[in-house]
């Protein structure tokens, strides 16, 4: 088992890492829009925050020598299923396989997010 770090995605905010490789698969942590320069959520609206994630996630898949395209399943939290074709039209831009989803609404996220992604990759 590994555990995956990088500068390029914000750091974990718990008692966590930024993903586990093992098994020859990646589980990444959810990410939430938090820009690993500033350590702050930027972006107001579901299309930039989730731009954001989609960053972070790369940078994670990347580090741990995966990418979108060897995604196998992603967990998607929304705090407002309203957000959900805007998140989709986004979403659609990286993930172009169309892996496996779940989607869902949730009450609240880490620093008042509109959406959290985590994914379940092929490593290399």
């Amino acid at each position: 088992m590994e555990k995956i770090f990088t500068e390029q995605a914000p750091a974990a905010i718990g008692p966590y890492s930024q993903a586990i490789k093992t098994g020859g698969l990646v589980y990444t942590s959810g990410q939430i829009p938090i820009n690993p320069v500033t350590g702050m959520i930027e972006a107001s609206d579901i299309t930039g925050q989730t731009e954001q994630v989609m960053k972070n996630l790369e940078a994670v898949l990347k580090a741990a020598g995966s990418s979108f395209e060897r995604t196998v399943k992603t967990l998607c939290f929304l705090k407002n299923m309203d957000d959900f074709a805007a998140f989709n039209k986004v979403y659609a831009r990286y993930f172009t396989g169309k892996p496996a989803r779940s989607c869902v609404a949730v009450a609240a996220l880490p620093k008042g997010a509109l959406v959290e992604v985590e994914v379940i990759a092929e490593a290399e």
